[in-house]
């Protein structure tokens, strides 16, 4: 696997955007200069970032999210100490 994140990464297993060796490594999501831990899912090459909003869940019992265009910044956490 390279060093490098995917360009969009998604945590919903039906999404065809998820990657789960990628998620396992753990990654990094910088966004407009913040490091966030809510994020569900991310595309770096369109600049926005899908977050999760709260403890609401969907009528599928996944997270309410919102998105938001900015600048994205990625990376594998597996090498910081």
């Amino acid at each position: 696997m390279t060093d490098t994140p995917p360009d969009r990464l998604c945590a919903n297993p039906d999404s065809p955007f998820h990657d789960e060796r990628a998620l396992e490594r753990g990654v990094g999501v910088r966004f407009k200069g913040e490091e966030k831990t809510n994020v569900e899912e991310y595309c770096v090459s369109e600049g926005w970032v899908r977050m999760a909003v709260g403890r609401t869940l969907d009528r599928k019992g996944r997270p309410m999210t919102v998105r938001a265009t900015g600048p994205v910044e990625v990376w594998f956490k597996e090498g910081e100490a």
